[in-house]
């Protein structure tokens, strides 16, 4: 009798463990921010937006192209003043619709500085062109750097971003 409750003990005991096993591994298989989604977990908003399943919480994927495109000047490119300044950032690069741009001799020191307005609806995570011409004199600098700098009203320096590119002067 007593080896029979035993046996019936351990057989309820692997049943219990089964149906916990098999409980565990029905549902979709989640592995990314992307199947978290599909899944129907909870999405939190946030930077960067989250998504929670199970208790297993994913990060949305970055966007894979740069958050600043320079048309013009090129990288390394000969400049002479006025230079023109082209190309595009995301909307959330701007503020108020408003792109600061800065030219840098290869001392460090500015020598131009002008807050570049957006070409179109800045309030979107999309590409927004921007368009300025920079007068300057670059004295007896033959190199210097265009920085494009995420607008940035919280002073924060964790939401602080650049975007920069070397010219020539000479």
């Amino acid at each position: 009798m007593n080896n029979r409750l035993l046996q019936i003990g351990v057989l309820i005991i692997l049943a219990g463990l089964a149906l916990f096993i098999i409980q565990r591994k029905v549902g979709p298989e989640v592995t990314d921010f992307q199947s978290c989604e599909l899944a129907g977990g909870i999405i939190i908003d946030g930077e960067p937006v989250k998504c929670e399943y199970r208790g297993l919480v994913f990060n949305e994927a970055e966007h894979n192209e740069p958050e600043v495109i320079v048309d013009t000047p090129a990288f390394g490119e000969l400049v002479t003043s006025p230079m023109a300044v082209m190309g595009r950032a995301r909307g959330f690069w701007y503020f108020e619709a408003n792109l600061p741009i800065i030219l840098k001799d290869d001392k460090g020191n500015i020598l131009f500085q002008v807050g570049a307005q957006a070409l179109g609806d800045w309030m979107t995570s999309d590409y927004v062109p921007f368009a300025v011409s920079l007068p300057f004199d670059p004295g007896d600098a033959e190199y210097g750097v265009l920085i494009i700098e995420k607008d940035n009203p919280s002073g924060l320096p964790e939401f602080d971003s650049s975007f920069a590119v070397p010219v020539r002067f000479k």
